[in-house]
């Protein structure tokens, strides 16, 4: 469906749709004789959100659990690293250098950042389940282009 700035992509949509023959119309460009364009930052901003949300759907609809799976993993495998790290320091001042470490381990911004980023990654990844369930429950209802409406 279109909404919001989405116009502008309608042959893009129409192709996914299953549209092959798409052209456009020449149509004639007359300068402005009064008033001032509505075209701005906010209107470019609208357009670029709305591009995003187009590749988004049309990359990831079917599929969610690819997008946010992918990115849980990363984000919780970024925080196992960084627990690793933190717990390698530990192991490390205790038993090999004999030397304690110069902070706590709680008052590292490192122990924040693993901790946020595992946290991120499961609700991630969590997300990507719950999105492909919702992706499931349309599946069956199909959708389908009327070509030709006889007898109505």
């Amino acid at each position: 469906s279109v909404y919001g700035e989405m116009h502008r992509y309608i042959p893009v949509l129409a192709k996914w749709a299953g549209f092959t023959r798409i052209t456009e119309k020449v149509v004639e460009h007359r300068e402005r004789k009064y008033g001032h364009s509505k075209f701005g930052w906010e209107r470019f901003v609208r357009g670029f959100l709305d591009l995003l949300t187009i590749t988004f759907v049309g990359r990831f609809a079917q599929r969610p659990m690819h997008f946010f799976g992918a990115w849980g993993i990363v984000s919780f495998l970024l925080g196992f690293a960084f627990t690793v790290k933190i717990l390698w320091d530990k192991v490390d001042s205790v038993f090999f250098s004999k030397v304690p470490l110069k902070r706590d381990v709680t008052e590292q911004p490192i122990f924040y950042l693993a901790l946020v980023a595992l946290v991120v990654g499961v609700q991630l990844f969590l997300t990507g389940f719950v999105a492909e369930l919702i992706a499931r429950q349309n599946i069956s209802k199909k959708t389908y282009l009327v070509i030709e409406r006889a007898g109505f």
